[in-house]
């Protein structure tokens, strides 16, 4: 039979554990790249997370106030914002664990945190 269909890399993105998620302060849209000048930070991190996809790493970004029970259901990075409030954020997390807060990693950042998330 030819007609097998491989099952590897088929879950759904729902279900695919998430490598990269970024909790952004607030912003005007989704990626903060909607207003009349362009943030050369957050353009630097929309590369970013194009190249991560690229390497197919599953990456998501939340903003608190579309999605509040993505904050919620994370323990260490709702006490981060208690702490810190908004000067927490942005809060980066790497494969469960905090690894930046109040500023966007670089790719390089991020590579070493997948890196040494994998040992």
């Amino acid at each position: 039979m030819n007609n097998v269909i491989p099952l590897l890399n088929t879950l759904p993105t729902s279900i695919a554990p998430v490598d990269v998620e970024m909790f952004d302060p607030p912003m005007c849209c989704p990626t903060g790249l909607c207003g009349p000048t362009l943030d050369q930070t957050l353009l630097d991190v929309s590369e970013m997370i194009v190249s991560l996809q690229r390497e197919n790493l599953r990456v998501e970004r939340y903003q608190m106030t579309s999605h509040p029970n993505v904050f919620l259901a994370n323990a260490e990075v709702m006490k981060l914002v208690r702490e810190k409030e908004m000067a927490a954020l942005p809060i980066i997390v790497v494969r469960g664990k905090v690894t930046k807060t109040g500023a966007y990693p670089t790719l390089d950042e991020i590579h070493a945190a997948l890196n040494g998330a994998a040992k």
